[in-house]
């Protein structure tokens, strides 16, 4: 059984924003177990059409106007360039910093929007990790593995420019693509130096059904959630399954005869109302840490009922099969309750990744034949799909990279949606004009003694000048 290879990959972007937000900088290196290089990705792309970018995200990456106008690859062609390159590392697991929460989303949502698989690092034997949940669990129970800066409020940092130089990682670029990826390698060396047992743990929960498979298992496990910043360590049993495919566990440090005996609506009560929490879902597929029980046995909450107690706890929830019901006709009714209020929302088709359905398997084939054809042949391939979210896309595409390529009628409604969405002065959910010219004039404020960034504000202002202009004219 060979060992898998790892990727690291960073993606830099023009907004925080997953559903309207576009990657501009990418950057991934393959490894083997040892850490070796095999191969590496490196790609930078332009804006496209209609995404106005924030300024904060540009002065945080370093990316003036000039690059994003003047590079040669679009973002279309940088994902294809990108995906060729990342289908060809098979059988690897994904690691980022943070990619679970940002660059993973960014990555489906892109790939979704531009008519290719989203699900890449978890299909075609690929699993996925998150450096940052790992950096976090390793520090929590072995403090020394790993040096961090202390925040004010005396908990432990973890953002990637300050750990990289207080553990003597060299970071010159740092929020470049490729810098960051160098940094975050690094710091998985020394996790699987000074925290081997966490290490050899995380590579057992990369992957979703494995994962789910060990928290059914283990008749106790412990796990760190991070909140009020800070990983906290807890001891939980597998209780149930969450409608949503979770699983839905018990916190071992109460007692549970306690909730066997209360009514459905003081247990109703207790599920969404009473903090902390004593049921909680674990997101298995966003690799959570999953350790023996004794791992959680020395912290405060748990010393003092021992591991003997725990034990005793967990089999008296995992024998009561009617408590675990009665939870989980409270988590359906929830649920339940939850899509009737979200049928009623509109969704845009750049939100629907999770929202909407998944692509048929005939829309599923007519991608390839999309991304195949010439120019000049992809608007009939578009009239081909069934999802109209799919036909959007494709026409999108030709729009921003061939306009051409499209009749002249269909061009001029997308270019007056497009300019009808930038110029808008409601609260959207995209980025827009307006709200770039009072960022800027925020970020002028902030930052009025840096000469520096006073310049490279004053060139985002001319850039987005020069968008309003085009965009007026089309509305």
């Amino acid at each position: 059984y060979p060992m898998p290879n790892y990727v690291f990959y960073d993606f830099e972007t023009c907004s925080s924003n997953v559903s309207w937000g576009q990657i501009i900088e990418a950057a991934a290196v393959l490894v083997n177990d040892d850490f070796q290089e095999l191969d590496r990705y490196e790609g930078r792309c332009r804006l496209s059409p209609g995404i106005i970018p924030e300024a904060m995200a540009l002065l945080v990456n370093h990316t003036t106007p000039k690059m994003l106008k003047e590079t040669n690859l679009s973002s279309y062609s940088m994902l294809r360039q990108m995906m060729e390159k990342f289908s060809s590392w098979k059988n690897s697991i994904f690691f980022g910093f943070n990619s679970c929460e940002f660059d993973e989303n960014f990555l489906r949502t892109s790939l979704f929007k531009n008519l290719e698989y989203p699900y890449l690092t978890v299909t075609n034997g690929n699993e996925r990790g998150d450096i940052l949940g790992l950096a976090r669990g390793s520090h929590l129970y072995y403090p020394n593995c790993i040096k961090t800066p202390i925040s004010a409020r005396n908990n432990p940092l973890f953002k990637l420019q300050e750990l990289a130089p207080i553990n003597g990682i060299k970071h010159d670029k740092a929020h470049s693509a490729m810098g960051d990826v160098g940094a975050t390698i690094e710091i998985a060396k020394l996790l699987k130096k000074n925290a081997p047992n966490v290490w050899k743990a995380s590579l057992m929960t990369t992957n979703k059904d494995k994962c789910l498979q060990i928290i059914k298992d283990e008749i106790l496990f412990c796990t760190s959630i991070f909140y009020g910043g800070r990983a906290v360590p807890f001891i939980l049993t597998y209780l149930c399954q969450h409608p949503w495919g979770y699983p839905y566990t018990f916190d071992l440090k109460a007692e549970p005869s306690y909730y066997f005996n209360l009514s459905t609506q003081a247990l109703k009560k207790e599920i969404f109302d009473v903090k902390p929490k004593v049921m909680r879902t674990i997101k298995h597929k966003n690799h959570p840490i999953i350790m023996n029980a004794s791992y959680g046995a020395s912290f405060d909450n748990y010393k003092q009922l021992g591991l003997q107690k725990l034990r005793e706890r967990a089999k008296l929830i995992r024998k009561n099969k009617d408590f675990a019901n009665k939870v989980s006709l409270i988590l359906e009714d929830d649920i339940r309750e939850k899509q009737e209020l979200d049928s009623q929302l509109d969704v845009y088709a750049e939100e629907s990744i999770y929202k909407g359905k998944f692509a048929s398997k005939e829309d599923s084939g007519i991608m390839p034949e999309f991304h195949k054809v010439d120019w000049k042949d992809k608007f009939s391939v578009i009239q081909k799909f069934k999802d109209e979210r799919f036909q959007y896309f494709g026409k999108k595409i030709l729009y921003e990279e061939n306009p051409d390529a499209l009749p002249k009628e269909e061009y001029d409604a997308i270019h007056k949606e497009v300019a009808a969405r930038v110029l808008s002065t409601n609260k959207e959910k995209w980025n827009t004009i307006p709200r770039t010219y009072s960022e800027i004039d925020t970020l002028r404020n902030k930052f009025k003694d840096d000469k520096n960034k006073l310049k490279i504000l004053e060139e985002i202002n001319s850039y987005i000048e020069e968008m309003e202009k085009m965009y007026q004219k089309a509305s």
